[in-house]
């Protein structure tokens, strides 16, 4: 990755993410039944799955995939940046300057960091030490506000992005 500078530093809280995901996975393994949930329906958890590496450490597995295509569109995203003239190719069109373009690759990462936060919501479901169906109510909210929370920055910056002249 050849992020610049600034950009790179929004990598820090997807990374830092990330490694908390996964250790708290590890420090949990031990201690799960051997039976967990595989997928939580409106009633609670309506599916179960032996206990495995890979039933166990799934959202990990969902969030290092979901970092690796975030990131890669967010140095797409800074690549595309015009230089000389401040105009972009027409077949890319957008960004159309270099600071929307480094806005959208800050706007990505932050959308993973989101993303990250309401996996490690959930964690708390998949990594209980008891095999319980019951799922609190605030557990869907509160795992799906992060997420809101990042796709409207997201938009946010690609809607500043078509309002910003092109000198």
């Amino acid at each position: 990755m050849v992020f610049s500078a600034p950009v790179r530093l929004w990598l820090l809280p997807n990374a830092a993410l990330l490694a908390t995901l996964a250790l708290r996975g590890i420090v949990r393994y031990p201690h799960l039944p051997a039976r967990i949930p595989q997928h939580i329906g409106s009633d609670g958890v309506d599916a179960w799955t032996d206990r495995s590496i890979g039933s166990a450490f799934a959202l990990v597995f969902v969030y290092v995939g979901v970092t690796v295509l975030l990131t890669a569109a967010a140095e797409l995203s800074e690549e595309a940046a015009p230089f000389g003239n401040g105009l972009v190719r027409s077949s890319l069109n957008r960004p159309r300057t270099r600071a929307s373009a480094l806005r959208t690759a800050r706007a990505l990462l932050v959308l993973n960091a989101c993303s990250g936060v309401s996996l490690l919501i959930g964690s708390g479901v998949l990594w209980r030490s008891t095999a319980d169906p019951e799922v609190p109510g605030w557990m869907f909210p509160a795992m799906l506000l992060p997420l809101l929370a990042g796709i409207a920055l997201t938009v946010l910056a690609a809607v500043r992005d078509r309002r910003t002249p092109v000198n």
